[in-house]
């Protein structure tokens, strides 16, 4: 096995927080002395957490058992998970800072899952994971974190769930939100989507067949041919714009789009009376 030096894009202020988290839950529950001190626990779960990392990878860089990584993870998540806000304190706190609005979200959370456990398999990222609901304010600081719901279920639904937007409502806070929470009686969303599947397309211009008249002489789609809505005998007058006009059948060919044209070097006879 082969071990290298990486990075984190994470401050040394976060590894402080966590690691003082730790070091007094440690103090609280009476550990006796551990593989890792605070710090370092700290900074494996930061990489697992970050890096999203096997437990076997992370245990075997910081030279611990797999199992230790597992408890270790478990234990800063549950105590990190302890501290933050419910809903409702989120929404008072997001109220009293007098933001003009606030950002509701859903997020997934990678998970490794097998192909079996379809519950957690979302169609719109194309694999496994957790949905989260996130509400941020208008700088981006996030206020609130829901629980985890399987990565299938729906952003809307998943509001409904933790019941996010009755919440914020009730606060008289303005949410905004993407086009997944349409439908909802709350949010703001800025951008609809256009019902017209071609919004640019224009109305079609009236061809030359379609403006004849109902009545005239039509012409089929084979050449030198009529179609069956002629009612008038090989020779008779018909109805055109000019009353005088009477025309003979004429040889007809096809253009490059299709449609039907008389011949360049055929024309009707005119007949004057």
């Amino acid at each position: 096995m082969l071990f290298y030096r990486a990075a984190l894009p994470l401050s040394r202020k976060t590894l402080t927080f966590v690691s003082g988290i730790i070091r007094r839950h440690r103090i609280s529950i009476g550990s006796p002395w551990r593989a890792l001190n605070p710090g370092q626990q700290a900074l494996l779960v930061l990489a697992y957490l970050r890096k999203g990392e096997t437990f076997a990878e992370v245990a075997a860089g910081f030279g611990v058992g797999t199992s230790t990584a597992w408890r270790y993870v478990n234990e800063t998540v549950a105590l990190l998970a302890a501290r933050a806000p419910r809903l409702r304190k989120a929404v008072r706190d997001a109220q009293k800072a007098g933001h003009a609005y606030v950002v509701l979200d859903g997020t997934l959370i990678p998970v490794d899952r097998v192909a079996a456990d379809r519950p957690f398999y979302s169609g719109k990222h194309k694999r496994h994971g957790m949905n989260l609901q996130v509400i941020a304010s208008p700088d981006g600081d996030i206020l609130w974190v829901s629980g985890a719901l399987p990565g299938s279920v729906h952003d809307k639904k998943a509001e409904w769930i933790w019941g996010v937007l009755a919440e914020l409502e009730a606060a008289g806070l303005v949410t905004l939100a993407d086009k997944g929470y349409q439908g909802s009686t709350y949010a703001k969303i800025p951008y609809r989507v256009r019902t017209s599947r071609n919004p640019r397309k224009r109305p079609t211009a009236l061809t030359r067949s379609s403006a004849l008249p109902a009545s005239g002489r039509t012409h089929s789609s084979k050449p030198g041919k009529f179609s069956g809505s002629c009612a008038a005998a090989h020779g008779a007058p018909v109805s055109s714009p000019r009353p005088s006009t009477f025309c003979r059948p004429v040889t007809h060919k096809q253009d490059g789009k299709g449609s039907v044209c008389p011949a360049s070097n055929t024309r009707p006879l005119l007949h004057k009376p």
